[in-house]
């Protein structure tokens, strides 16, 4: 196989809108979990330690949070069907990809310094349907100005 057909089946899994997520991020993953017959949604927040392949359909970060005093890391897939939704929390300052001295820091020392975004802003998907839309519009108003306009012209027959 070739490597432009592999990446052609690689662009047709991808999600058509994610959220920018960097290292050093607090982060909330909605997942969908099945037990049984039923689904239901877990949250998982954490700081982001690691991205990679950020570009390719096999997109993943790292996500570590500390439960009842112990460490707990999870790899999410970000174009995963599983994975619902991404939603960034807070953004830190921070000068390198992979952050994984955190995991052997514990308390204040654990900490990133925070840095000002926009949390709308960033966690705002991109409408992957806007041309829909505008088709939509562009029909509705040629179908609207003829009635307008027989309208129009009975009212100034009738006068």
């Amino acid at each position: 196989m070739s490597f432009s057909i592999l990446k052609k089946i690689g662009d047709e899994q991808k999600k058509p809108a994610v959220v920018d997520v960097r290292s050093g991020d607090t982060v909330k993953v909605t997942q969908k979990i099945k037990e049984g017959e039923k689904f239901r949604f877990q949250v998982f927040e954490g700081v982001v330690i690691r991205v990679d392949r950020k570009g390719s359909h096999t997109a993943r970060i790292t996500v570590r949070k500390i439960a009842s005093g112990v460490g707990v890391e999870k790899s999410f897939l970000i174009h995963n069907p599983l994975v619902e939704k991404i939603e960034i929390v807070r953004r830190g300052k921070v000068r390198r990809n992979n952050l994984s001295y955190l995991r052997s820091r514990s308390g204040k020392s654990a900490r990133l310094r925070a840095k000002a975004f926009d949390r709308i802003a960033v966690n705002a998907l991109a409408e992957s349907k806007p041309e829909e839309k505008t088709e939509e519009k562009v029909e509705k108003k040629p179908e609207e100005a003829p009635e307008k306009s027989v309208e129009e012209s009975s009212a100034k027959v009738e006068k």
